[in-house]
């Protein structure tokens, strides 16, 4: 899991362009949106779509759970396992 944890967190720094963030400076368990990482909603697009090309899943940006499965990197490693096709 801890692979998948790194990866994840190299997808959101290529994806979102965060030069000056690396792989260790991501919290697992850290909160992506407001004061983890601080990112918003169109980094969460961002991420969804680069999620999607990676892992060949999608992400429903109207399901409830959205939220969720967005709210840290292990909870992303969670709904990638447990979806991937």
């Amino acid at each position: 899991m801890e692979t998948l944890h790194n990866e994840i967190k190299a997808l959101i720094i290529e994806a979102l362009n965060l030069e000056d963030i690396q792989v260790e400076d991501i919290e697992t368990e850290a909160p992506l949106f407001g004061d983890g990482l601080g990112l918003d909603s169109i980094d969460a697009l961002e991420l969804g779509l680069a999620l999607k090309k990676q892992y060949n899943i999608v992400i429903d940006a109207d399901d409830t759970k959205t939220r969720e499965h967005f709210a840290s990197v292990a909870s992303l490693a969670n709904y990638i396992t447990e979806n991937k096709a």
